[in-house]
């Protein structure tokens, strides 16, 4: 299915979801990890809303900014470094204020890098097999996520907290490099 999509869908697929994959390792042991740096059930829940708002928020003036600059794709980039930033800032957390810092610049990051994503995403798809090109995105989310959700209790089982946020910001970083990379022509 992949190589049947255009190289464009294709580079932000797999950038994409390397930064998706990035999220899904913490997902399901995030409360673990929330319990384990001394914070409660309802840290973790204000800490997620935290980042929801200014998610939504966020995504609202980056929509606006995707629509009007030259190049998306350096937007995107720069999402994707927020992110990284944030999930090496998990490293570092102690108290409830650092980790709801961490969850404000997450929740920057993706809704700086996702209307810039949506737009790329949407304006290189070929026309002739919209659904498909779109269920490719979809499909590739969820196997990410199963993915991620697998690899992150290994590497915390095995390893620790702190490898799997320095691999997380990684990837993230990797992504943004990769996007960098490009001729800017390519998106």
């Amino acid at each position: 299915m992949l190589c049947r999509l255009n190289y464009r869908i294709r580079i932000l697929l797999i950038t994409n979801g390397l930064v998706l994959l990035s999220a899904a390792m913490l997902g399901p042991i995030y409360a673990l990890f929330i319990e384990n740096v001394g914070a409660d059930l309802m840290a973790a829940s204000l800490s997620l809303a935290v980042f929801s708002c200014v998610a939504g928020f966020v995504s609202i003036m980056s929509g606006r900014y995707a629509d009007r600059v030259a190049n998306p794709a350096l937007v995107m980039a720069v999402g994707y470094v927020l992110m990284a930033i944030g999930f090496f800032g998990y490293m570092f957390v102690t108290s409830m204020w650092w980790l709801l810092l961490v969850q404000v610049v997450i929740g920057f990051g993706e809704a700086i890098y996702a209307p810039a994503f949506d737009l790329l995403y949407a304006k290189h798809l070929d026309g002739q097999r919209p659904g498909r090109q779109w269920a490719a995105w979809e499909s590739m989310d969820y196997f990410v996520r199963s993915f991620g959700a697998v690899c992150g209790g290994l590497l915390v089982k095995y390893c620790g907290f702190n490898p799997m946020f320095f691999i997380m910001g990684s990837l993230c970083l990797l992504s943004a490099a990769y996007v960098c990379a490009l001729p800017r022509h390519t998106l």
